[in-house]
């Protein structure tokens, strides 16, 4: 007697096929599982048995073999449950084989038969339907599955015995309804920000190109108080960037009721954060912080307390927008377009800069600042010094303009970008901050006194052929917030301003 069904294993955030084939012979009762099983796949045996005896079947007193294939494909992770159980009742005879051919089954087992949510229910449905097959998941996941599209058929059973009654005709299972999160989280207002005018234009010059940001600034001068009110000024997520971000977070279990995201990720990580959480990966690689920031924010504060090789491996995730975690039989990649936003106080006791004494005078800032290594902060775009704000500041009144302005000015910027890329027939690129090579070259290319200008940096400040790059992207940012169609010479040199840290690191090791 033989079974088969279709299901899907992860490797990153793509759901490739696997086939179940279970085959029942006679011989010694036993139960096995072969393709390279995790340990929460051997289990399954178990949980399989019960819910069989839970909807009335018992499980044949013969030699039972489950094969997921590919056999060199690691399978990890619950959700095998469904599609094995299922594979089993077909050989039984117990389900028609027509009844499931047509679909990929997705889900987790409890011992009364019911079906349990797991994590990955819109990549599962998508890779189910690049297969050309519909997904049977579980009732809870069905309202997420149900965003792959209406081109998906999904069957979303709360219970084992409910899903066979359906295939024989006794009931009917309504396709669920997709859901969106309708109480978005409330964002913080920059009007509550008082003072600090320079990097609140850097903030927004941030904002409207996606461009990293690091403040340097002593103790309470505003550094989260700034990052916090970022989100308030980020356009929205297109309907295709939703998708993107609820598959990185359905992977990690972070969408709740089947509700896909809605708000640009802001992520912020503990300076104490293992490497394996930041940019993923551990023994069953799961996307790391980096990865669900993926078209949001990732903010680290107090950036110089992550450990060095921890903030090092944030370098190769910066430059493609990807990170990619490498094992022995397999590699996985997950997207990490981000915009990295980090602050840190100017030396370990904050007592640096001006107008201030630290006791351990330069020694203490320059150890301090030395725990960041310069192709790091080669890779930060805007790097500013936040004053320490005044009484007087303090006492004056709250500003006039707000989120919501400055929210226009960077909406009007992106729209600027979106429509000269899509003139030029740019794809893979949605800022001035993802623009490289030739592109970068026709578009943000400045004029005579620009590029002039451009090159005396280049010979007096060092300039790295990155920083060369970046300052120029910034620029076209600068331009687009100015409502220009040319790179001018206050563009380029604006955006050399906010490379200070990066120079007077250089200036002071040579």
């Amino acid at each position: 007697m033989y079974g088969q069904m279709s299901t899907v294993a992860f490797v990153g955030v793509e759901a490739r096929p696997v086939e179940v084939q279970v085959r029942i012979t006679p011989g010694n009762p036993s139960f096995q599982i072969v393709g390279l099983p995790d340990k929460a796949v051997a289990e399954s045996k178990e949980r399989v048995r019960n819910a069989m005896h839970a909807v009335g079947l018992g499980m044949p007193y013969k030699h039972l073999t489950v094969n997921l294939a590919p056999a060199d494909l690691p399978k990890e992770g619950s959700h095998f449950d469904l599609a094995i159980i299922l594979g089993l009742m077909v050989a039984m005879g117990a389900v028609a084989p027509d009844a499931v051919a047509g679909y990929a089954a997705f889900g987790e087992l409890a011992l009364d038969g019911s079906i349990r949510a797991v994590p990955g229910a819109l990549p599962a449905a998508i890779g189910a339907n690049a297969i050309g097959k519909g997904l049977i998941c579980p009732a809870e996941s069905g309202p997420e599955a149900a965003w792959a599209g209406d081109a998906v058929e999904v069957l979303a059973p709360p219970h084992l015995l409910s899903l066979v009654n359906h295939f024989k005709g006794f009931q009917t299972l309504s396709r669920p309804t997709p859901r969106l999160d309708r109480d978005p989280k409330p964002l913080l207002d920059l009007a509550d920000v008082k003072g600090q005018e320079s990097a609140k234009r850097a903030l927004e010059v941030a904002a409207a190109g996606g461009h990293n940001l690091l403040m340097v600034g002593p103790p309470g001068s505003g550094k989260s108080m700034l990052a916090a009110r970022l989100p308030s000024i980020l356009p929205p997520l297109t309907p295709e960037e939703m998708l993107e971000v609820s598959m990185v977070h359905s992977l990690a279990g972070e969408l709740l009721g089947g509700r896909i995201a809605i708000d640009r990720p802001f992520r912020a990580p503990h300076h104490s954060a293992s490497m394996a959480s930041l940019v993923g990966g551990g023994s069953r690689p799961r996307p790391g912080e980096v990865s669900l920031a993926h078209l949001g924010v990732l903010f680290l504060d107090e950036l110089p307390e992550f450990q060095p090789n921890v903030l090092d491996a944030l370098r190769q995730p910066l430059e493609p927008g990807e990170t990619v975690i490498a094992r022995a039989n397999h590699r996985i990649a997950y997207p990490s377009r981000i915009q990295l936003i980090a602050a840190m106080n100017p030396c370990k006791c904050g007592g640096a800069g001006p107008g201030m004494s630290c006791k351990r005078g330069p020694r203490c800032a320059e150890d301090y600042q030395a725990r960041i290594s310069g192709p790091l902060l080669d890779r930060i775009d805007l790097q500013i010094e936040v004053p320490a704000v005044s009484a007087a500041d303090l006492a004056l009144p709250a500003p006039t303009e707000g989120s919501i302005e400055v929210r226009a000015r960077v909406a009007a910027a992106r729209e600027r970008q979106r429509t000269r890329l899509a003139e030029k027939g740019i794809k893979g690129s949605r800022t001035n901050s993802d623009l490289a090579g030739a592109t970068l070259d026709a578009i943000a290319t400045p004029d005579a006194a620009g590029v002039l200008l451009l090159k005396q940096a280049c010979d007096r400040l060092g300039l790295t052929a990155r920083g060369y790059h970046r300052t120029l992207k910034v620029a076209r940012t600068l331009a687009d917030l100015d409502g220009a169609d040319v790179v001018g010479r206050i563009h380029i040199a604006e955006a050399l301003s906010y490379r200070g840290e990066t120079l007077r690191q250089a200036r002071s090791a040579a």
